[in-house]
C-alpha cells in the first residue's frame, strides 16, 4: 500500500535519503535474502516502531519526532528471516489518511487550525497517540509507546492495531515516558508522568504484570517542569534527571505552539538528580550538578553508599533543534552526545563527574535483564566514527571498566539502535554472550538491511537485505517467542 513515494534519487550516498516517508507496507512477512550465516539458536523477532510518514496530506511534518508511526518486525527462525511492516492505526493517522490533513498536535508539528479553534482545543487538547517511540511486550499483546499517555495496543504477530491500552486508576497524566522499566524478580513494570498545572507534578508508579491500575508510590512538586525522555533504577532507588530544559505549564496550554517550542533552556541552572526510596516513596534527596541534557540513561546501580549513573549526555538542548526535518534533509551535522558517569554520594549530597567516555554514543542497550539497577561492564549504541561524522555510522562496543571501544563500521551506511539478544544457556556473568541485531540505513543504495554481529567480538555474522528502505528509529524490543 502506497503511503507517499518521495523521489529519493538526489540525495542517494547521504543519510538524508532517511528521512523521507517509506513506500511500501508489507502486511505478509516476505522472505528476505541473507548473506553469511545466522547462529542456530537465534529465533524470535526484532518489533519496533518509529516515524516513518512524514508528508500527510501533501504537508511535510516538521520534526523526525513527529513522523507517522510504523510497526515492522524482522523474524528469524532456522537462520532465515522475514519481513513484515504495518502503519500504526492510531487516530492521528487515520485523521491523517481520511481528511488529508494534519489534526493531532505532535511533538514540534502544530494542526493548521483557526483562532477559534485554537482557543477551543486549549481548554480540550487532544494528544496524540501517534506512538512512534518505542514497544513493549505486556502479556498477549505488545504496546507502542510515545510521550503522551496514550499506549497503543497492537498484535505483535499481524502488528494490527488493537486500540487504545485503558487503565482504570485516574492517574493524572499529561507526559508519560516510553522507557519504562520492568523488575522481573518483583514482576511488575516501573515508570514516571508528568501532570502539568498551577504546580506541576512528577510521578513514579508501578504497574504489576498484566495489570490496569497503576500505583503511584513517589511523587515531587514542581514550579517548571522540565522535558524528561527517560530515568534511572537501581535496586533501591529511582532516578529522575530534572535538567534545565523547562516549561511554564500555562504557556503549554495558551500559546498556541507545538508541544516542544514551549520549552527553554537555561544554562544557568543546574541540573538536578532527584533521587527517591523505591520501597516507601521517600524523597531521599536531590544533588545538582552542572547543567546538560539527556534523552537516555544507560544504566544506574549502588557501590559502597553512592550511586553511580551513566548517561548520554549533551552539552545543552541544541539537539532538539537540530532534528527538525528541514536540517536532517540538508544534511547538517547535530550534536552528539558523549557517556558520562556521575557518582552520587547520598549521605554527603554531592555530585562528582568521574569521567566521560569517547567515542559519541546514543541509544545504548545493555544486558537490561540481568544488568539494570546492578554494576555492569558493557554498553552498545548507535555511534559516531569521528566528529566529521554526519550521523551515526557505527555500531560501538564501550567496556565501561577500561574504557576500551570495539566498533563494526561499514561506509555509507547507518546504523540504529543495537539490540542485544543473549545465547541461551550462557554464563549468567558473561554480558556479552549473544548477538546484537540493527537495522542499518545503507545510503549508497537507498535500502536497508538487518544486521547480525557477534556481541563479543563485534565482527559481522550476517545480514538479511529489507524490501524498502527504512527510515531512522528509535527503539525496539527482541520477542524469543515471535517467529
Amino acid at each position: 500500500m502506497a503511503t507517499g513515494i518521495q523521489d529519493v534519487r538526489a540525495e542517494t550516498g547521504s543519510h538524508s535519503i532517511g528521512f523521507r516517508s517509506v513506500a511500501r507496507e508489507f502486511r505478509e512477512p516476505v522472505g528476505l535474502p541473507v548473506e553469511g550465516r545466522i547462529p542456530a539458536w537465534l529465533t524470535g523477532s526484532v518489533v519496533r516502531s518509529g516515524p516513518a510518514s512524514f508528508e500527510p496530506g501533501g504537508r511535510s511534518l516538521r520534526h523526525w519526532f513527529d513522523g507517522l508511526a510504523l510497526l515492522d518486525r524482522f523474524a528469524v527462525q532456522e537462520g532465515r528471516v522475514t519481513y513484515a511492516s504495518r502503519m500504526l492505526e492510531s487516530d492521528a493517522y487515520r485523521a491523517a489518511s481520511e481528511k488529508g490533513e494534519i489534526s493531532y498536535q505532535e511533538f514540534a508539528t502544530d494542526p493548521c487550525r483557526s483562532l477559534f479553534k485554537r482557543f477551543v482545543s486549549a481548554f480540550s487538547p487532544r494528544p496524540t497517540d501517534n506512538a512512534n517511540v518505542n514497544v513493549a511486550p505486556d502479556g498477549h499483546n505488545w504496546v507502542a509507546m510515545t510521550e503522551t499517555p496514550l499506549q497503543a495496543e497492537f498484535d505483535p504477530r499481524t502488528l494490527e492495531t488493537v486500540g487504545v491500552r485503558e487503565y482504570d486508576d485516574g492517574l493524572k497524566v499529561h507526559h508519560a515516558s516510553a522507557h519504562p522499566h520492568h523488575d522481573t524478580g518483583r514482576r511488575e513494570l516501573l515508570s514516571y508522568a508528568i501532570a502539568y498545572g498551577p504546580r506541576s507534578c512528577y510521578q513514579l508508579f508501578r504497574l504489576p504484570d498484566g495489570g490496569r491500575r497503576r500505583e503511584r508510590y513517589a511523587q515531587a512538586s514542581v514550579r517548571e517542569p522540565c522535558y524528561m525522555h527517560s530515568f534511572a533504577l537501581t535496586e533501591r532507588y529511582a532516578v529522575l534527571t530534572d535538567q534545565p530544559f523547562t516549561v511554564n505549564p500555562l504557556g503549554l496550554l495558551l500559546s498556541g505552539r507545538p508541544f516542544i517550542e514551549n520549552f527553554r533552556w537555561h544554562g544557568d541552572r543546574a541540573t538536578r538528580f532527584m533521587v527517591f526510596d523505591r520501597a516507601g516513596g521517600r524523597h531521599v534527596g536531590t544533588d545538582e550538578t552542572e547543567p546538560f541534557f539527556t534523552f537516555h540513561h544507560v544504566n544506574a546501580f549502588e557501590r559502597r553508599g553512592e550511586v553511580v549513573l551513566d548517561i548520554c549526555a549533551y552539552d545543552d538542548a541544541g539537539i532538539i533543534d537540530a532534528l527538525y526535518l528541514e536540517r536532517l534533509r540538508a544534511g547538517e551535522r547535530p550534536p552528539t552526545a558523549r557517556v558520562r558517569r556521575y557518582r552520587l554520594d547520598l549521605p554527603a549530597r554531592t555530585v562528582r563527574q568521574e569521567v566521560e567516555f569517547e567515542p559519541a554514543f546514543e541509544l545504548p542497550r545493555i544486558d537490561y535483564r540481568r544488568r539494570n539497577g546492578r554494576d555492569y561492564r558493557f554498553v552498545w549504541g548507535a555511534s559516531n566514527r569521528s566528529p566529521e561524522s554526519d550521523w551515526f555510522d557505527q555500531i560501538a562496543k564501550l567496556d565501561t571498566t577500561t574504557g576500551d571501544v570495539v566498533a563494526w563500521y561499514e561506509e555509507g551506511c547507518h546504523p540504529g539502535e543495537p539490540v542485544l539478544v543473549r545465547e541461551p544457556g550462557t554464563d549468567a556473568g558473561a554480558e556479552d554472550a549473544g548477538v546484537i541485531l540493527s537495522v542499518v540505513l545503507d545510503a549508497r543504495r537507498a535500502g536497508s538491511f538487518l544486521v547480525v554481529l557477534d556481541a563479543r567480538t563485534m565482527e559481522e555474522l550476517a545480514r538479511a537485505e529489507a524490501p524498502v528502505r527504512l527510515p531512522p528509529g528509535f527503539h525496539a524490543q527482541f520477542g524469543r517467542d515471535l517467529v
